[in-house]
């Protein structure tokens, strides 16, 4: 009998820090709170250049960590490549699916561009593997689940901003971009509970997931938000482009330092 109450005591333990944490990696999602302070003459200024970050975060974040991750845990460059390859298509179809949604609607706070859509989906698939991780490492020991926290902490901050600009640039007014943006984190709460539920059971699924977030990711990067950074012409805002995509990637980069 003890050592049940014992085993009940750790299991919640576990499942209490790991909601807790995942709770904690949502709430980043709302770092757009700062930008309830800035008109929209000025977000408006700044709003191409979070843009441009997001497309450095993105790439950054597909190939600096999900891809050599999966790599790593699936020890097949077919498959990882099979499954990035499913992840662009599949993302492929649920763009022309919102096209088909919304082709007769003009871009409005109603009626958000499709990339912005897109990043959501995008999104949520990447913060449900995120609260997987988590939940994954607190099932392994409680100071590993507390650094990995901290560790997909750093990683979700630079994220979250370019995702944010991207919502906003796609159409959703400031205070929808924020609880839109919130939602998507919130499924990393899914992906926890999924986790702590079922176990190494989910360990396989969870690794598969890792190559198409990256082929999402990349799809959303290319195919949406470049050709939208190609609109701006002018060359000095084109350079702030570049050196945005290119701090997007450093920070990704970065972060490999706290991991």
């Amino acid at each position: 009998m003890a050592k049940f109450s014992f085993c009940m005591l750790g299991s919640l333990e576990i499942w209490l820090y790991s909601i807790i944490s995942v709770l904690v990696v949502s709430s980043i999602s709302l770092i757009g709170l700062i930008t309830l302070a800035l008109s929209d003459k000025t977000l408006d200024r700044i709003l191409f250049l979070m843009v441009a970050f997001s497309v450095g975060a993105l790439l950054g974040d597909a190939f600096i960590h999900i891809l050599p991750e999966a790599q790593e845990e699936i020890n097949s460059t077919l498959i990882v490549g099979l499954f990035v390859l499913i992840g662009i298509l599949l993302f492929f179809v649920v763009e022309k699916v919102i096209h088909w949604r919304h082709c007769h609607h003009q871009t409005t706070k109603t009626h958000p561009h499709p990339y912005a859509m897109m990043n959501m989906i995008g999104d949520s698939f990447h913060n449900f593997l995120d609260g997987m991780i988590i939940g994954a490492s607190y099932m392994v020991s409680i100071p590993i689940g507390i650094a990995t926290t901290i560790a997909v902490i750093l990683h979700e901050i630079p994220q979250e901003i370019g995702d944010f600009g991207v919502l906003l640039h796609g159409g959703f007014s400031k205070k929808k971009a924020l609880l839109m943006n919130f939602l998507t984190a919130l499924t990393a709460i899914l992906g926890a509970v999924i986790v702590l539920l079922i176990g190494n059971k989910v360990e396989m699924f969870s690794l598969y997931i890792l190559p198409i977030t990256a082929g999402g990711f990349i799809y959303i990067a290319a195919s949406d938000l470049i050709p939208e950074m190609h609109k701006e012409t002018k060359i000095s805002r084109s350079l702030l482009q570049l050196l945005m995509i290119l701090l997007g990637v450093g920070v990704m980069a970065l972060m490999l330092f706290f991991e």
